[in-house]
């Protein structure tokens, strides 16, 4: 009975919960969590997490966001940082500064921002340092 309160908890499994804050709601500060998100409402502050972070059609978020991978059909401004895969679907609009592994964008997304692709920067500047000592 007294057992499982002290079972160590496995973080592996937490960035499979989903934290999800709905339609309606304002959330004011920052977020840490192990799991991913789902916004449909507004998030003015910044979101941290190892997971992954989706924004509805009716999500706006307005600050800083640092996590594997996002796919959004909302807004954003700021600054967002995608370790993996970031998908902008035909309906998102993005302001800021964007720092992505991946990027994909279908056609009628809004994009106004300046991406740095961490994938191709670092790949190039290995090539180039192997041309040169040879």
């Amino acid at each position: 009975m007294f057992s499982e309160k002290n079972k160590p908890v496995n973080n592996s499994d937490l960035t499979k919960e989903q934290n999800k804050i709905a339609q309606g709601t304002v959330f004011k500060g920052s977020i840490e969590s192990q799991g991913s998100f789902r916004i449909e409402g507004k998030v003015i502050g910044n979101i941290t997490t190892p997971g992954k972070i989706v924004v509805g059609k009716t999500g706006y978020i307005e600050g800083e966001i640092d996590c594997e991978n996002a796919d959004f059909e909302g807004e954003f401004k700021g600054q967002l940082k995608v370790k993996s895969l970031l998908t902008l679907r035909a309906t998102a609009k993005i302001e800021g500064d964007v720092f992505a592994d991946k990027l994909s964008i279908e056609p009628g997304a809004s994009f106004n921002a300046t991406c740095s692709m961490k994938g191709a920067v670092k790949s190039f500047t290995e090539n180039a340092k192997k041309e040169r000592s040879a």
